[in-house]
């Protein structure tokens, strides 16, 4: 599914003293299939650009479209069925006092017209024992268990699976990686790989994490303060390393030097880093 923001500027609180441009004339065409990485500090505007796609926040001025379908006035219930978010903190994607397999129906109704039938089946309990069992937790034999009883990297591994039920147009993922330990990074990361390859989804992954968003994906934007300052592709992106990245970034002038967005190996080579 193609998605497009044409010209979309997003404020916050506009005419009072708290007032905050969030996005500035921001233009973006993304074509179907395509799967973007995006870096950039705090306030950057990144969140901005997913809450805006899935219709959680409605631009100030501009159009979003998606297979150039108008959906600007669209909420996020009513885009659900083509638009799937994965959020930053595990908890936030799922219901705990409801079951797994009861989770796991809810995201499979997302976006559809509410009919009285039996939201689980039998065929549907095995499709969902498929899914789980691709993720090698063991998740399939405890269909009925209370999700709060899931570790956040279960959690969140349940979470991806559930935003690739309905096989959306355009999947999100909003620093969904940030709560976890390293190690459980590692295995959400080869989750996100393997779902945005079966289902061939325009995909924006927002992330804090520079290795994370070189490794992956077909181009990487780097924002700040609401517009897109880098858009690399290609064989410019492919032959992108950390440093190379931060020169790129620092050397615009349009950026502040964020060192929470540095691994640690480029904290320790302050020269590689302009501030």
């Amino acid at each position: 599914m193609r998605l497009e923001l044409d010209r979309v500027t997003l404020v916050h609180n506009p005419g009072t003293i708290t007032e905050v441009v969030a996005l500035r004339d921001l233009s973006l065409d993304i074509p179907s299939g395509q799967f973007v990485t995006v870096v950039g500090t705090n306030g950057a505007g990144k969140s901005s650009v997913i809450r805006t796609v899935a219709g959680a926040q409605r631009p100030t001025a501009g159009r979003v479209r998606l297979d150039d379908m108008d959906v600007t006035r669209w909420p996020d219930h009513r885009r659900a069925g083509r638009v799937a978010r994965v959020f930053d903190d595990p908890q936030a994607g799922t219901l705990p006092e409801l079951s797994i397999e009861d989770n796991m129906a809810l995201a499979l109704s997302r976006g559809q017209r509410r009919r009285l039938r039996p939201a689980l089946t039998a065929r549907r309990r095995a499709a969902m024992r498929e899914r789980l069992a691709a993720l090698g937790l063991g998740l399939e034999d405890r269909l009925g268990d209370p999700v709060a009883l899931l570790s956040a990297g279960q959690r969140q591994s349940l979470t991806l699976v559930m935003a690739g039920l309905r096989d959306p147009g355009v999947l999100l993922l909003d620093e969904h990686l940030a709560a976890l330990d390293p190690g459980t990074q590692d295995k959400v990361l080869g989750l996100t790989a393997e779902l945005v390859r079966r289902v061939a989804c325009t995909t924006i992954m927002v992330t804090h994490n520079m290795d994370h968003a070189i490794a992956l994906g077909d181009r990487l934007l780097v924002m700040s303060r609401g517009r897109i300052i880098a858009d690399i592709s290609g064989s410019a992106k492919r032959a992108l390393s950390v440093p190379a990245l931060i020169e790129r970034i620092t050397g615009s002038g349009d950026v502040i030097a964020d060192r929470s967005l540095l691994p640690e190996a480029a904290l320790s080579t302050p020269t590689e880093v302009h501030a």
